[in-house]
């Protein structure tokens, strides 16, 4: 029986009760006293002794009964309460045996009443731990691998160093190679503090002009844009937003990066602030599979799977503009551009 059912069965019962007990002890207890009243009456020897005590004790004979009646009315509820919650307590075992190691397990309920209801949403909660686990479990096996390359690509140079005499020719490509490795290494690092900063959401939130915000970040990027071989075509909106501008700038920063690394000499970049959606970024370059669009904003994910190349930066940059898009209560989203490369549109909420 459902816990509802079980909650009807309970108040039409006490109900029940409620009606007839009053009246039923009244009847019983009026009716032992009139008795006796009239067995004291009866004239027989000894009979003052007897009922003078009694009509004293008769003034307490009702209330000690509501008492009884009290008592044996809270042992009751408190029975019942517990018949009513045992399909509740029955659920806590289950749930209390879930851990890291059987985040798999899944509760199953049959039916449709609040307790399955409850179930099922138990069930889905556990989804989406077991997913951002399974996400936390590959972000860090992942962040293993990147930093593992490049610190063999150090140990090995370093080897190379001290094993034998260099010219100061092979002295200046081994240093250049051991600082161009370690400036890797610096950017993974920034990186995955900007992609947890970002992760906390946001500490405050005020009005920030994003087509300000976006002509900050292209000019200070254009001495990169004209070393590049690109051309930046920007129309830019007035358009206000509510969040922090240092994340702000984080997520356009990282946005034409992106925009700027994987194009090709000669290409444009289009960056575009408007209404809906807030803000828009194109760049040409490579053609960009379909089905390859929605893994680059996981953590590490890139077109060349090549851990060594570190043109290709840490693998991280649309992953916290992802995450920078979510505490803004946003929404990004890519697709293939027309001509090759990539557009990737942020939907922002609009201010009041």
């Amino acid at each position: 029986m459902s816990p509802r059912w079980r909650v009807v069965l309970v108040g039409v019962v006490a109900l029940l009760v409620g009606y007839a007990l009053p009246g039923l002890t009244k009847s019983v207890l009026g009716g032992v006293w009139m008795g006796a009243e009239g067995f004291c009456r009866s004239g027989l020897p000894g009979m003052s002794l007897v009922c003078q005590p009694a009509r004293e004790l008769s003034t307490l004979a009702f209330p000690l009964t509501r008492l009884a009646v009290l008592v044996v009315l809270v042992a009751a509820i408190w029975a019942t309460a517990r018949w009513c919650l045992r399909p509740v307590r029955d659920l806590a075992g289950p749930i209390a045996q879930v851990g890291p190691q059987n985040l798999g397990h899944r509760l199953c309920p049959r039916g449709d009443d609040e307790l399955a209801r409850l179930a099922r949403a138990i069930d889905e909660m556990m989804e989406r731990i077991a997913a951002g686990y399974e996400g936390q479990r590959r972000f860090a096996a992942n962040a293993s691998h990147e930093l593992r390359t490049p610190l063999a690509v150090q140990r090995t140079l370093i080897e190379v160093g001290m094993s034998r005499a260099l010219t100061g020719e092979q002295l200046e490509l081994l240093t250049g190679q051991l600082l161009e490795t370690n400036e890797r290494n610096e950017r993974l690092i920034e990186g995955l503090l900007a992609l947890s900063e970002s992760d906390q959401g946001l500490r405050s939130r005020t009005a920030q002009r994003l087509d300000q915000v976006v002509a900050g970040v292209l000019a200070a990027y254009q001495d990169r844009i004209t070393e590049a071989g690109v051309t930046v075509q920007s129309h830019l909106e007035p358009r206000t937003v509510l969040g922090e501008r240092v994340l702000l700038e984080r997520l356009v920063t990282n946005l034409v990066e992106n925009a700027i690394k994987y194009n090709r000499p000669g290409g444009t970049i289009t960056v575009t602030v408007g209404r809906s959606p807030a803000l828009t970024v194109v760049n040409t370059g490579q053609v960009v599979p379909a089905e390859a669009v929605s893994g680059l904003f996981e953590p590490f994910r890139r077109l060349a799977r090549d851990r060594t190349n570190h043109s290709g930066g840490a693998g991280l940059g649309l992953a916290i503009a992802r995450s920078i898009t979510q505490a803004h209560d946003g929404l990004i989203s890519a697709r293939p551009a027309e001509y090759g490369g990539l557009r990737v549109d942020v939907e922002l909420p609009t201010t009041t």
